[in-house]
């Protein structure tokens, strides 16, 4: 019997082997749950997926050649790493992570958490950095039926939407005449240094003056970076016709957005309910919005994004819409916890009582065992006599 006590190798041995197998039970138990607003996500991305998929198009029927390498999953919304309207340093890798249709999914999560319902008016600040974020904030807006009011600066960083002749600004014109997006910017400036295109050459500027011309946009274009703030601010309500702004979209680092490229990193990527107390070198119009208690939403830092939620960072293959953490969580069967739980508990009770049984008739025995002792020796003295 003391093999198959609770302290023996062959008790312990079993124990850790239904342990074991209730892990492993546990573990493959694991089921997806769709996470909140799965079906809004997934009609962003698709959508989102729609829109490049026009744009490349358009792009291949214009003759327009795709480079395989800079862009290895062939969106076509990679840019150069130079061109004459090229205003910052952006990182191919970053651009290339914009990219995802499913990017559309997060700004669907950023403006649900933040409150904005249908028709609600939501300001925009976009610039020609990013034109896959862009994309996405357009198929999100779309989605949910919002009203946008959108500014775009139209200069852009490395491997963006740089080419003179087909800016952001033309994208979107192309997008609207398919409709495959309902809005598209009501406001322009040239961007760059001071929102000016300080950096640029005359020619640079002038390139980008004749884009917001041909798409027939308002030009904001005011000498000091302060007054631009201001005449965005104005823009801004000027479209929302007395009724509430909801939320405030900043996609990259347009200066007239941030105030000052500090602030970018001073404000953290997301959705920002209450801004950070800080002390900003320039109130752009996203402090502005803050202090209005309006919620932001701050795309920047894209790699901290993804691994927040769940994205692939410079993904190849490109993913299908509906593919990633935003979309579904793998999380513990409860019942097979449950149940792997309790039988292991059973089984550990058992063996528990097995062993105080045990003890106890332990103890019953040694008053007999005592007696059996004196009786031996009592027999032994009468022999001795």
């Amino acid at each position: 019997m003391y093999k198959f006590r609770a302290k023996s190798n062959i008790v312990l041995s079993v124990l850790s082997l239904l342990a074991l197998l209730a892990l492993i039970a546990v573990e493959n138990g694991k089921i997806d749950v769709k996470q909140n607003w799965y079906d809004e996500k997934l009609e962003a991305a698709r959508l989102s997926q729609t829109a490049a998929d026009c744009l490349k198009n358009y792009r291949l029927e214009n003759g327009v050649f795709i480079d395989a390498i800079n862009d290895p999953n062939q969106t076509a919304l990679i840019g150069q790493e130079y061109t004459l309207v090229t205003t910052d340093r952006g990182y191919i890798d970053a651009k290339l992570s914009s990219t995802n249709p499913n990017f559309a999914a997060l700004i669907v999560q950023f403006l649900k958490e933040a409150g904005v319902e249908e028709k609600d008016n939501v300001a925009v600040a976009l610039t020609g950095s990013f034109p896959g974020l862009n994309i996405a904030v357009m198929a999100a807006i779309e989605t949910l039926n919002l009203k946008p009011i959108i500014i775009t600066s139209v200069g852009s960083s490395n491997f963006g939407a740089n080419d003179p002749y087909f800016t952001w600004l033309d994208m979107e014109k192309v997008l609207y005449e398919s409709n495959v997006f309902r809005h598209k910017s009501v406001a322009a400036s040239i961007g760059g240094g001071f929102d000016e295109g300080r950096g640029l050459s005359p020619q640079g500027r002038d390139l980008i003056i004749q884009a917001i011309e041909r798409n027939k946009i308002d030009f904001i274009r005011e000498k000091h970076l302060e007054k631009s703030i201001t005449r965005r601010m104005e823009i801004y309500e000027e479209h929302s016709k007395g009724q509430p702004i909801k939320a405030f979209i900043n996609v990259g680092g347009g200066i007239a957005s941030l105030g000052n490229t500090v602030n970018g990193q001073l404000i953290p990527p997301g959705l920002n309910e209450n801004l950070p107390v800080r002390n900003f070198p320039v109130r752009g119009v996203i402090i502005e919005m803050g202090k209005a208690e309006i919620p932001i939403i701050h795309i920047m830092n894209i790699k901290q994004l993804l691994a927040k939620y769940g994205l692939p960072y410079s993904p190849v293959p490109m993913p299908e819409p509906g593919e990633g953490g935003i979309f579904v969580h793998r999380q513990y069967n409860l019942i097979i916890t449950a149940i792997a739980t309790l039988f292991l508990v059973i089984v550990i009770v058992l063996v528990y009582l097995s062993e105080q049984k045990f003890h106890r008739l332990g103890t019953d025995l040694v008053p007999i065992q005592k007696a059996n002792r004196a009786e031996k020796d009592d027999t032994e003295n009468i022999h001795d006599l």
